[in-house]
């Protein structure tokens, strides 16, 4: 994936050499490496490596397979959609999810500060966007008042 955001140890960095291929429509051709499958797909074959899940998808029927799973990405068909901050949150507040959380689709720089509080670790920025400028987009706020993935206490208990 070009454009790609990647968090490790907490500082942020521009992935050059991602191995994951985004598989978007199931009748495509299978590529060569690893891939990300849409649910309907992956679900047929479940031991294929990494699934991403669309806005109406229940993120808890991947449960099951956690243990094998190394990536779930979450798809933003449209940036005014916001099913996948709630996706993200469950997965790892509820499920416990501990594996690369990805953002993909129409996802740009205004969005990342409050996608790391939702608890994803990797940014594929859209393609016609710039990943440098993207950076920026994940300094956010200097101070969250509200509980997160990242700071689960509001500021009033932090005090």
């Amino acid at each position: 994936m070009n454009n790609l955001l990647r968090l490790e140890e907490g500082v942020v960095r521009i992935v050059a050499d991602d191995p994951w291929t985004l598989v978007r429509e199931p009748q495509a051709p299978m590529p060569a490496g690893s891939v990300i499958l849409p649910l309907t797909l992956w679900l047929e074959n479940p031991q294929q490596q990494a699934v991403w899940l669309g806005p109406d998808d229940e993120v808890e029927s991947l449960k099951p397979w956690f243990a094998q799973l190394p990536l779930i990405a979450l798809d933003f068909p449209s940036f005014r959609d916001g099913r996948g901050y709630s996706q993200a949150y469950l997965l790892r507040t509820r499920l416990g999810w501990t594996g690369e959380l990805r953002a993909i689709g129409d996802v740009l720089r205004d969005q990342l500060s409050h996608m790391r509080q939702c608890g994803f670790d990797s940014f594929a920025v859209r393609e016609d966007k710039s990943a440098e400028d993207a950076l920026k987009g994940l300094a956010g706020m200097s101070v969250l008042y509200g509980r997160s993935v990242i700071e689960p206490r509001p500021l009033f208990r932090r005090r």
